[in-house]
């Protein structure tokens, strides 16, 4: 069953008995309780959502009717937006949204009014990120390969999205760059591998794996990755990728700036999605809905779906590093920005 499908049969699996075997009910359901979706109805998020919402209720104490509610556009801002302006602190609500609202909010999108910084995480659910380079087959790219292909023609869709840690990581490097704009899926960006429009693609999200097979077979191999979390603050090689170095490892940054802007905007394109509460969330509400969350994580129908997507589900403590890297965007975004407009011709909109 393939990862689409996978989500798509949740929706019944998550109540299946056994889910909550174990559980004790020590108090009575605690009144209407949502989970706003930064999402279209049906949209990737919101398949997250309805699986999470079904399987959460189950083992939250009470077992409560936890209500999924899209709300907004693929990128997660208006619902972000919608978090940080009218969802209460009283514990009856929570929300799930794509790692893309955080690029956003990195890149200064006029339509954020929200910030992430202040979210209290939950569990997210992290996802691989992989460059693929034209080389020959069975070499290992390494810094000075990417340099001799400078400026290196990367397919991309634009700035304002997981993409931006792809450049960011190649310019932290030094490695000069020539993107080529509007390549906004797996798929556009493949065949412009193969017809040789572009010497680099960036590969990111969910079912990185089957993604890389059609590019393999074109004569592409990877670079490298953006890693996933490891203890604390740090990245550790992809495990499904382990061989491949993280980008960072590849040679020293030449700026600071560049450095704290591709360690968050990685920590942004790693996040397939993020379940989060509103600031100032009672504590004993925290504790029930970061267990309740936990426990649906590890049900085996929300397993063998992130296990079908490609997808590691982490804990609290893994979102809350992710968030912590955004702490230097009120201070720097303006380099950041100025950065973007003149090496990609790029403004926030």
């Amino acid at each position: 069953m393939n990862r689409r499908h996978m989500l798509g049969t949740l929706a019944a699996s998550a109540l299946l008995p056994g889910l909550a075997r174990g559980q004790t009910v020590t108090q009575p359901a605690p009144g209407p309780m949502t989970l706003l979706v930064a999402g279209p109805n049906g949209g990737q998020t919101s398949r997250w959502g309805n699986a999470f919402a079904l399987a959460i209720s189950s083992v939250y104490p009470g077992t409560p009717n936890i209500v999924p509610q899209p709300v907004g556009g693929l990128d997660g801002v208006t619902g972000a937006n919608r978090l940080d302006a009218l969802l209460v602190p009283d514990g009856h609500s929570a929300a799930i949204l794509p790692g893309a609202a955080l690029i956003a909010y990195l890149t200064g999108d006029a339509r954020v009014h929200f910030d992430p910084t202040h979210w209290t995480p939950l569990l997210t659910g992290c996802n691989s990120g992989v460059l693929m380079l034209r080389a020959s087959p069975g070499s290992t790219p390494t810094l000075e390969t990417l340099q001799k292909m400078a400026p290196l023609r990367i397919g991309v869709a634009q700035p304002q999205s997981a993409d931006l840690a792809a450049l960011l990581a190649l310019a932290r490097l030094g490695v000069a760059t020539a993107p080529v704009f509007g390549m906004h899926s797996s798929e556009d960006k493949t065949r412009a591998f193969i017809a040789g429009s572009v010497d680099a693609v960036f590969i990111s999200g969910e079912g990185v794996p089957e993604d890389l097979t059609p590019l393999t077979a074109s004569g592409a191999v990877p670079a490298f990755s953006i890693g996933a979390p490891g203890a604390g603050s740090t990245t550790v090689a992809d495990p499904l990728f382990p061989g491949l170095p993280v980008a960072s490892a590849l040679g020293p940054a030449v700026s600071p700036l560049l450095a704290s802007a591709y360690e968050a905007a990685a920590a942004a394109a790693r996040l397939d999605f993020l379940m989060v509460l509103p600031r100032l969330t009672d504590p004993s509400a925290v504790a029930q809905w970061r267990s309740a969350a936990q426990q649906a994580a590890n049900s085996p129908a929300v397993s063998a779906a992130a296990q079908a997507s490609s997808i590691s589900l982490q804990p609290a403590p893994v979102l809350a590093n992710a968030l912590t890297t955004l702490a230097f965007v009120p201070a720097e975004q303006p380099q950041l920005l100025a950065f973007l407009a003149k090496n990609y011709g790029w403004q926030p909109s």
